[in-house]
């Protein structure tokens, strides 16, 4: 671990080369440079190159390094100016190692803009336009050459960029889907939604929010992952899409796009319904096979009397297989999650509380005759008792002066009979995934979902979209899911400098809840590692790399100015150890 307290010092090197008159030539460059010991070895970090300074200049830091005084403290430097750096060069280097620019496309303008848009989204989420400013006050505009970039030139990237789309994505499946790097042939798929600002976007539809807000059109979005939940395609749908077309269009998309016939796309008992089954055994052209659980009607149907679906299949297990004439040539995999069913049972009996309180002062009302009319009662309740969606377990009895509710207590105990139990439907043979398999498998969705809150609250804030054509939709979004692939990176290989669980424990029954590992939970109850080193979050990681300043300091008595980066902490010099980088002093 290299030590902040370094000394530093001016290294002059030597190298000689021979020209073609085979002539040896001589070349001296001046390095300031850090010693440090690390693993026993002494080891140094170069700084800044300052051999274009005069050789007084050169010789005056030299003097200074060492402790001379040459002149009064104060003068012998000014730093003229001052930028954030760690952060945008600890984002590079790891967009660097997976090789994100070349993926992007050939270099040039329109690709530094791209990945400057991308960079900004995962250390300083904000608009087009405010990206554009904040680029100016990092050493990202600087470096990546896009300080003072137009607007148009920022559209004009986000234009370019969406015409690449198909081959960047292609290119990431072929990555992380083939066989090869994904050997369970699993590929994970959801669907989002975030709202809109404005009113002329084709793409802006009512539809189901996912983000609460009814009032508000929206578009969707779906997501493809593999078993990880490491990003490998976006496709933006209107506001109203069905789930179940969505999933078609990812079908496609994996399929025809990315020549993968041999793959089982995991979603949601939402999004793969009996119809989008009968679709894909209808395409004869693939060999797509699918994992997805029942609905609650069709697990009622299981377990009504005589059926496979009974609670003693759980009397020593929480999972079992079964076989139902309605499922033929497919697997059912029946668990039920005891901690979920307490949660359930709770959770029902509060709402019902709830609701309960909620219709009180109307049966006072009732009552003491303030409110009459069997029409009116049932206005005033209609408008109040499915609120907390709990209207099929009460009983309603009004007449022009009575009302009286009543619990169904039959149903509401035949329903807490079911509580914690899921039943999951595949095509996989079991000798390619077993049934503990099969649950892990549906269980990875939680990565999408955690994929979905990186791009929506926690990292990169898709939401709200304020673009007005389609095109400029399809590329915000696409921006961050590029975004959300580099975050997805940044926090493994970061993870140990944050709360991120290092190594998840293996669950021997899949069916039981997740936890953390005893040395996670240490590092969130201490705030320090296993070396007593501060932890932070993701986001608060990277504020701590902005500190990491890189200066331009000028000598006095010249004109000439060098650039110098900050002293960098121990926690700086940790993430770029993590990154297998050297601390560099410009990105590219």
């Amino acid at each position: 671990m290299a030590k902040s307290h370094g000394a530093m010092h001016v290294a002059t090197v030597t190298s000689r080369q021979v020209d073609k008159t085979g002539r040896q030539r001589e070349y001296q460059s001046h390095l300031v440079r850090r010693t440090f010991r690390e693993d026993g070895k002494v080891k140094h970090q170069t700084l800044a190159n300052i051999t274009a300074l005069p050789p007084a200049a050169i010789e005056a830091i030299r003097a200074i390094l060492r402790g001379e005084q040459v002149l009064q403290a104060g003068q012998a430097m000014q730093i003229t100016g001052s930028l954030p750096h760690g952060h945008v060069a600890a984002v590079w280097a790891q967009a660097s190692a997976l090789g994100l620019p070349g993926l992007l496309g050939t270099s040039g303008r329109y690709r530094d803009l791209a990945m400057a848009l991308i960079i900004a989204r995962v250390v300083h989420p904000a608009s087009k336009l405010a990206t554009a400013s904040w680029w100016d006050d990092t050493t990202l505009g600087a470096d990546l050459e896009v300080a003072g970039a137009s607007t148009d030139e920022t559209y004009a990237a986000m234009d370019w960029l969406l015409t690449r789309q198909d081959a960047i994505q292609t290119k990431l499946a072929k990555r992380h889907l083939a066989a090869e790097t994904n050997p369970s042939r699993m590929a994970l798929f959801d669907l989002s939604s975030s709202w809109m600002e404005g009113s002329h976007c084709p793409l802006a539809k009512r539809g189901y929010s996912r983000d609460g807000k009814k009032s508000r059109t929206q578009i969707e979005y779906g997501l493809l992952t593999d078993p990880a939940g490491r990003p490998v395609a976006v496709k933006v749908f209107p506001g109203n899409t069905a789930d179940p077309t969505a999933f078609i269009e990812a079908v496609k998309m994996v399929r025809d796009s990315f020549g993968l016939t041999r793959l089982v796309m995991v979603g949601d008992r939402g999004m793969i319904t009996n119809a989008r089954i009968s679709a894909i055994r209808a395409d004869t052209g693939s060999n797509l096979g699918w994992l997805t659980a029942l609905r609650a009607p069709a697990i009622k149907t299981l377990a009504t009397q005589g059926g496979p679906l009974q609670p003693t299949l759980f009397d020593q297990h929480d999972l079992a297989e079964i076989t139902h004439p309605d499922y033929p040539g497919e697997r059912l995999i029946a668990c039920r999650n005891p901690f979920l069913a307490t949660e359930r049972g709770r959770k029902r009996g509060e709402l019902l509380a709830a609701t309960e309180d909620s219709l009180a002062p109307l049966v006072a009302a009732v009552a003491a005759g303030r409110l009459a009319g069997a029409d009116r009662i049932g206005l005033k309740v209609g408008k109040i008792i499915d609120k907390y969606k709990m209207a099929k377990h009460l009983h309603l009895t009004i007449t022009d002066t009575t009302l009286v509710i009543t619990r169904k207590t039959e149903q509401i105990a035949a329903e807490a009979v079911l509580d914690g139990i899921y039943v999951l439907r595949t095509s996989v043979p079991a000798e390619h995934l077993d049934a503990a398999g099969v649950v892990t498998a549906y269980k990875n969705l939680a990565n999408v979902e955690r994929d979905f809150r990186t791009l929506k609250v926690d990292d990169l804030d898709l939401r709200p979209v304020f673009h007005r054509l389609e095109d400029r939709v399809r590329a915000h979004v696409f921006i961050c899911m590029l975004a959300a692939y580099l975050t997805w990176h940044l926090r493994k290989t970061l993870a140990p400098l944050t709360y991120t669980d290092e190594h998840p424990p293996t669950r021997e029954n899949p069916v039981a809840p997740a936890f953390r590992s005893t040395a996670t939970e240490r590092k969130a109850s201490r705030h320090l590692d296993t070396n007593n080193n501060p932890v932070r979050s993701f986001r608060g990681l990277l504020d701590h790399l902005a500190t990491l300043t890189r200066n331009q300091v000028r000598v006095a008595g010249t004109q000439h100015t060098l650039a110098m980066l900050a002293e960098p902490t121990p926690t700086q010099q940790r993430v770029f150890g993590l990154l297998n980088q050297p601390l560099p002093l410009t990105l590219k």
